[in-house]
């Protein structure tokens, strides 16, 4: 036979498909068919013998008649008019005895997929819905939905959707579900199929006997269906309960969405449904799948949102294996980030620091990353990890310990006396340009106490010629400003030969502007220099609490059992693209720049001054969307500027707020962080900075987003950043025309103001935009809270 794949070939087959000792021989004509399917799944046109092809479907054999109408299918559309010769042959095989013969005949009339064809085809697809073999009705209920695609735009035949709204009590499982999947298809643009408490007591008592795929239709199906009842909304979670806990993930995950999507309103039945799936999504990590094992884990980074201690006692199932691929370790590290406490931090950052070494570049920089967001809560044991892989010299090591430690110090100034002691030599390993950046940040603003950095600082300059990364260029003129603002003569003539270099010879234009900045600010002079290059630096006493707020369930159970999780980033994980801590900015700040600052004074009740009501309106408290601290270190101190400046100044349309009030609570500052931060978030106010406790004077940072409704239904939502003062010192209280009042027990009135002034906790408050029942609101409840702390330490 000629070479299979040229024209002789096909003239070959052709020659045998006509011989009719061929066609006389079964076995000899199904093997020539067979060389017309392989040549024809070889890329060979072999559309010339469909005459000849449409003349072998006339047979009783059913491996040659699939084998026909294979080849029957692919080349139709090319050959409609040949193609009307097939359709006698299927209605023909449509009525024969045996309902394998019947069923293949429908599925094959449908997928010739000829709108010319389809008045000879709507009579046999009626007739297969009512066949007395399961096999043909499941084809003919799928086959009126590829009619339907073909001629989207033609009238729904009621009589046909009222035949598959009976079919759905079909004894066949399979017919149903079938049916579920063509009323959506066909019904799409009216909304799918019609639920009502008939068919959804029918699909779930029925849900058992159907496939996995098929419960997960009939699942998706029904979050629809609105209870009428508490009682029967129980019903359906009874029946439920048990495709929770199911072996097959696909199942677990839509019970579990379908479980949330009936309980937007019932927080503890969510919160048990959660608890419930966390054995089959622990399964799920250990699937062989490794898709499988991605989407579990990055379902259980979404539960993890609303239940933070969730996984906490299976953290080692979260521990990376060696054969595994980079993207699921990088998951897994994520997900152990969130599990740290006390108990475990030992072990999670023994197994994180192994991972610092692995083979693949972006797994080992993930896990420095990983170990430096933990460092945020425990800055002494990370900070020994970091330096000590300095030590390996190895480029990208090196180069991810210097950027997670210049996001630590950003966060947690009080771990720069331990980074800077590290920087020694780091120059020599780091060639990557974001490794660069973060080492001249680094030697920019902590210069003074880096003995080395103005010889670190001058190879910079030497090499700035052969520099190619625009990032370090620009950093390295920053960097050499702030030097010189703190050791000048080591570094003001490479700051002139830098600046000469950047305006004169330098061909980008941010370089040369940046640099002619930096040029017309030294003529301003030194203190105006330094004002602009030397900002407001954080608290040392502050410290960060690592972690996330509690998110309310509903807030991502639209997106579970969805493809938005796996493409979904972990929250505070930082990018490996980013510059300098102070170019990391946020939409908040779009809606909060250039406010107008009015001062707002409340009594000791809390009401602001300006507000007749004595009653606060209800309330929603939100942590989302989520606020780093560094954005917000910058909005309290732009916000306090601002109020400094005009607060003396008042308009009719302020649009920022501030206010001041002092409660009592003696007890709240000796009380423990964790203590502090879960009551906080038990009602959705975020903690983000803290001082240790019996630490003068003591503070703690918060924020939160207010939304209610006002008295013409309109909805409002405010930021309010927070801050709580402690300080503890003896303070004079000026009395009344200075007289001291002498009480019953001989105790003088300023004694006793003074004890009354020792005890209180300062609470400012800013708000943008300005609403002062948002603002009342949230005062009493945070005064609730810090009483409700006083009164349990008492």
């Amino acid at each position: 036979m000629p070479y299979l794949g040229g024209e002789d070939a096909v003239r070959e087959l052709r020659r045998a498909l006509s011989n009719p000792n061929v066609q006389s021989d079964p076995l000899r004509y199904r093997n020539t068919i067979l060389k017309v399917i392989r040549s024809m799944s070889q890329g060979v046109d072999v559309s010339g013998l469909f005459t000849e092809m449409v003349k072998a479907c006339a047979t009783v054999d059913i491996v040659q008649k699939k084998l026909v109408y294979v080849f029957l299918c692919s080349y139709a559309a090319l050959n409609p008019e040949l193609s009307l010769l097939v359709i006698n042959t299927l209605r023909k095989d449509c009525q024969d005895p045996n309902p394998m013969v019947r069923s293949l005949a429908l599925r094959n009339m449908t997928n010739l997929r000829l709108p010319s064809l389809l008045e000879y085809v709507e009579q046999p697809m009626t007739t297969g819905l009512r066949d007395r073999a399961a096999c043909v009705r499941r084809v003919a209920v799928l086959g009126w939905a590829k009619l339907y695609n073909l001629q989207p735009n033609s009238e729904i035949d009621a009589s046909v959707v009222n035949e598959l709204y009976s079919l759905l009590r079909d004894p066949d499982p399979v017919v149903m579900v079938n049916c579920l999947r063509a009323l959506e298809e066909i019904l799409k643009e009216e909304g799918g199929v019609a639920i009502n408490k008939p068919i959804t007591h029918h699909l779930l008592n029925r849900l058992k006997e159907c496939d996995v795929w098929g419960q997960c239709d009939i699942l998706r199906v029904l979050q629809r269906y609105k209870p009428q009842s508490d009682d029967e909304l129980f019903d359906i979670l009874s029946l439920l309960d048990a495709s929770l806990v199911s072996p097959h993930p696909p199942v677990m995950a839509a019970t579990l969405s379908l479980f949330l999507h009936l309980c937007p309103d019932l927080p503890a039945v969510s919160q048990a449904a959660l608890e419930r799936v966390r054995g089959p999504l622990l399964a799920a990590c250990g699937s062989a799948s490794r898709e499988m094992r991605f989407t579990a884990l990055c379902h259980i980074q979404l539960l993890l949102r609303s239940l933070p201690g969730l996984m906490g006692a299976h953290y080692k199932r979260f521990f990376c294996g060696y054969a595994e691929p980079a993207f699921i370790k990088q998951r897994k590290m994520q997900v152990l980030v969130e599990l740290v406490n006390d108990e475990n931090v030992v072990m999670l950052l023994d197994e994180l620091k192994g991972y610092c070494t692995d083979v693949n570049t972006d797994t080992a920089q993930a896990a420095i990353s990983a170990i430096g967001r933990i460092g945020r809560s425990y800055s002494d044991r990370c900070l020994e990890i970091l330096t000590g892989l300095l030590g390996l010299k190895q480029d990208h090591i090196t180069s991810a310990v210097v950027q997670t430690m210049r996001d630590l110090v950003w966060v947690c100034p009080q771990c720069s006396n331990t980074v800077c002691a590290s920087l020694e030599g780091c120059e020599e390993t780091l060639q990557d340009s974001q490794g660069r950046q973060a080492l001249l940040w680094l030697l920019g603003v902590y210069g003074e106490r880096v003995s080395s950095a103005p010889y670190t600082l001058e190879v910079f300059i030497d090499g700035m010629r052969s520099e190619a990364s625009l990032g370090v260029k620009m950093e390295l003129l920053t960097t050499a400003m702030r030097l010189f603002l703190c050791r000048p003569a080591e570094t003001q003539d490479m700051l002139g030969r830098l600046l000469h270099y950047c305006i004169e010879e330098e061909t980008d234009m941010c370089v040369r502007d940046q640099a002619l900045l930096y040029y017309r600010l030294l003529h301003c002079g030194i203190e105006e220099t330094r004002k602009v290059l030397h900002g407001p630096r954080s608290d040392p006493s502050l410290g960060v609490l690592i972690g996330r707020p509690a998110e309310p369930i509903s807030q991502w159970a639209s997106s579970f059992n969805t493809l938005e999780p796996l493409s979904q980033v972990a929250v505070e994980t930082e990018s490996a693209s980013r510059g300098s801590p102070e170019h990391v900015t946020s939409d908040l700040s779009d809606t909060l720049s250039g406010c107008r600052v009015d001062d707002v004074r409340s009594d000791r009740d809390g009401r602001c001054a300006d507000s007749s009501a004595d009653v606060p309106p209800p309330l929603s408290l939100s942590p989302s969307p989520a606020l780093s601290p560094e954005e917000f270190e910058r909005l309290w101190l732009q916000r306090q500027a601002l109020h400094a400046e005009r607060g003396a100044q008042k308009t009719g349309e302020e649009d920022f707020v501030r206010l001041e009030e002092r409660v009592r609570c003696p007890a709240v500052p000796h009380c423990s962080p964790q203590s502090i931060q879960a009551a906080m978030q038990l009602l959705n106010i975020q903690t983000l900075a803290f001082t240790p406790p019996h630490t003068l004077p003591w503070r703690v940072y918060l924020y939160t987003h207010t939304q209610h409704t006002h008295s013409d239904n309109t909805p409002r939502r405010t930021l309010i950043l927070g801050e709580l003062l402690y300080i503890g010192e003896d303070r004079e209280v000026e009395v009344e025309e200075g007289r001291e009042e002498a009480t019953g027990d001989g105790v003088s009135r300023r004694d006793l103001v003074r004890k009354h002034e020792e005890e209180e906790v300062k609470v400012t408050l800013q708000q943008q935009p300005r609403d002062d029942e948002a603002l009342r609101g949230f005062l009493s409840i945070l005064t609730s809270v810090l009483h409700t702390l006083t009164s349990e330490s008492e």
